[in-house]
């Protein structure tokens, strides 16, 4: 069976990120979570969060952008 719950540090790993930066979507409420002794993050929560950015710089949490598509 496939994971239902990634803990923060897996989503960082899955994310290539850091979990600061995780931490960071969960506070501003761009990736929902659960706490269940630690934060966790569902698959399908996770995977929501990937298709609704694919196309956007989120290095700025409070100023997001689209990213230039060179044609």
């Amino acid at each position: 069976m496939d994971k239902m719950l990634y803990t923060v540090k897996e989503v960082a790993e899955i994310m290539h990120s850091n979990t600061n930066y995780v931490y960071e979507l969960i506070r501003r409420g761009f990736l929902p979570a659960m706490k269940l002794g630690c934060y966790k993050v569902r698959a399908k929560a996770l995977e929501q969060f990937l298709a609704e950015s694919e196309g956007k710089d989120l290095t700025d949490l409070t100023a997001i952008k689209e990213l230039p598509i060179e044609k």
